[in-house]
C-alpha cells in the first residue's frame, strides 16, 4: 500500500474537513487514543481510551498521560493498569508544536490488573520506600545520595505527611552507619521534662518516678542515626543542649554528673522555615546553622501530581495483598475526585483514604461513595489563610490561621490540624499557647 493517496484536489476541495474529522473519529472510537493540545488540554479521549483505562477525564489531561515528547513509554492508568503508549507531537503549518496524539495498548508483559508484578521502570520509582516519578524529587534523592556518602547534618522540611522520616531512613540505610541503631523522637509529642529525658536520658533520683537509670536516645542510638521530627517545637533550653551534643559530640544526663559520648548522625526535619523562628525569636540561630549544613526540601503532593496515580497504585496493591479485598479497577469518577483533591495531608493522608476505601466498601471496583466524606460533601471555600503551609506565617498569622481552621472545621481539632497543615499534636499546643 502506498504511503499517500493521490487523491484529486478538487474533489479535496468539496470535503468539509470538520464533518470528515468528526466522522474518523467517529470510524475509531474501539481505538483506544487520545488528543492535546499544546498546552496539554485534552482535545479527544475516544470511548476505547475510557474503556481500557476505566478513566473519563473529561477536558482535563491526567498527569501522566501529557505528551511532551515522541515517546514509547508505559503510562499507569485509574493507579491499577500498566499500558504502553506510543506518543507523536502534532504540528502546525509554521512549524510549531500544536499538541499531541497517543495510542494506548495493553502492556503485554503485565501479569495482572492489579500491578504485583513490577517492572524495571516501577522499581525505579520506589527510592527507599519513596514513592515517585516526579522530576522535582529526583533532585531530592540525589541529595540524599550525595548526603548519605558524608557525615554532615541534615534538615529536611516539608509539610506534615509528606515523607520526612522516609527521608531520614534513606541517609541512614545508604550510610556507612546502616549496621547500627536508627532512632526516631518527635519534639512536639511530648513535655519539656520529658523530652529531655527522652533525648539525653536520667540516673536514679535525678526527679519523682525516676526509680532507675534511663538511657535517652542519644546513648541508645550509639554509632547510628537519631531523627528529631518537628525539631521547631524545641523549648529553648533543650536547644542550647542540644547546640552542645552537635557541638561537644557528649550529654550529661538529667540528674548526672558525668558527661557522655555521643557518636551519633543528626537528621532532623520540620514543616516549619527555621528562620522564620529564628526572626520570631523561638529558635536559636546558632542550632539552626548547625541544623541545616544539607538542607533538604520535599514538595508537596500537590506540587507533584504525577505522582498521586502513582501512589494510588501502589497503595492498593499493598492493602490487595492483606486478602481482606481485593481493588482491581477504580471508578473513573472516584478517580476524578482523588486526582483533583489537593491532599492538604501528602502522602499519609492518601495512604489513609486507600484505607478507608478497604475498610468500607467491598467489592473489585473502588467506587466514588467508598471515599471519605470530604470529597463528596459541598466544598466550601476555604481562605487562604487557613490553606497555605505554616512556615512563611508571622507569630499573627499563625494565630489567625488556627482560629480559621478550628471555624472551618466546626472545633474538630484533627480537622482544624489537617487545614492549618500542622500535626495533631503541634496544632493542640500551638492551639493552648495562642489561647485559642
Amino acid at each position: 500500500m502506498p504511503d499517500t493517496l493521490n487523491l484529486p484536489s478538487a474533489w479535496l476541495g468539496r470535503l468539509d474537513s470538520r464533518s470528515a474529522l468528526l466522522e474518523f473519529l467517529q470510524l475509531c472510537r474501539p481505538i483506544a487514543f487520545y488528543l492535546v493540545d499544546r498546552d496539554q488540554h485534552l482535545l479527544h479521549w475516544s470511548p476505547g481510551a475510557a474503556q481500557l483505562t476505566g478513566l473519563d477525564p473529561g477536558n482535563t489531561c491526567p498527569p501522566e498521560f501529557r505528551i511532551h515528547a515522541e515517546a514509547e513509554d508505559t503510562v499507569h492508568a485509574g493507579g491499577m493498569v500498566t499500558l504502553h503508549r506510543s506518543a507523536r507531537l502534532l504540528y502546525s503549518r509554521d512549524g510549531a508544536v500544536a499538541g499531541g496524539i497517543a495510542l494506548l495498548t495493553a502492556d503485554a508483559g503485565q501479569e495482572n490488573p492489579a500491578g504485583e508484578s513490577r517492572n524495571t521502570a516501577e522499581r525505579e520509582q520506589n527510592f527507599q520506600g519513596i514513592i515517585s516519578r516526579s522530576p522535582a524529587m529526583r533532585n531530592v534523592f540525589q541529595i540524599i545520595r550525595n548526603a548519605a556518602e558524608t557525615e554532615a547534618t541534615v534538615l529536611v522540611r516539608g509539610e506534615s505527611g509528606s515523607g520526612k522520616e522516609l527521608v531520614a531512613r534513606a541517609i541512614h540505610n545508604l550510610s556507612a552507619r546502616r549496621n547500627a541503631p536508627f532512632l526516631a523522637v518527635n519534639c512536639a509529642a511530648l513535655s519539656a521534662n520529658l523530652l529531655e529525658s527522652e533525648l539525653f536520658g536520667h540516673v536514679r533520683g535525678a526527679f519523682t518516678g525516676a526509680i532507675k537509670d534511663h538511657k535517652g536516645v542519644f546513648q541508645r542510638a550509639e554509632g547510628g542515626t537519631l531523627f528529631l521530627d518537628e525539631v521547631a517545637e524545641l523549648p529553648l533550653e533543650l536547644q542550647a543542649k542540644l547546640l552542645r551534643v552537635i557541638q561537644e559530640r557528649n550529654f550529661m544526663p538529667v540528674g548526672g554528673d558525668r558527661l557522655i559520648g555521643a557518636d551519633v548522625r543528626i537528621v532532623a526535619a520540620t514543616h516549619r522555615s527555621l528562620r522564620e523562628e529564628v526572626r520570631s525569636g523561638h529558635f536559636r540561630e546558632d542550632l539552626m546553622y548547625r541544623l541545616r549544613v544539607v538542607p533538604i526540601f520535599i514538595p508537596p503532593l500537590r506540587q507533584r501530581r504525577e505522582d498521586i496515580s502513582l501512589l494510588i497504585r501502589h497503595f492498593i496493591a499493598l492493602h490487595n495483598a492483606g486478602k481482606f479485598r481485593k481493588i482491581e479497577k477504580i471508578d473513573p469518577q472516584a478517580m476524578r475526585l482523588l486526582l483533583d483533591y489537593h491532599w492538604p495531608g501528602n502522602v499519609r493522608e492518601l495512604h489513609n483514604v486507600i484505607e478507608y476505601a478497604f475498610a468500607v466498601g467491598r467489592g473489585t471496583t473502588l467506587r466514588p461513595t467508598e471515599l471519605p466524606p470530604e470529597f463528596t460533601e459541598p466544598k466550601t471555600a476555604v481562605p487562604d489563610a487557613a490553606m497555605k503551609s505554616l512556615p512563611l506565617r508571622s507569630p499573627e498569622q499563625e494565630k489567625l490561621a488556627i482560629g480559621e481552621a478550628l471555624r472551618q472545621s466546626h472545633g474538630r481539632v484533627t480537622e482544624a490540624a489537617r487545614l492549618a497543615g500542622m500535626s495533631r499534636a503541634t496544632f493542640w499546643r500551638k492551639r493552648k499557647h495562642y489561647g485559642l
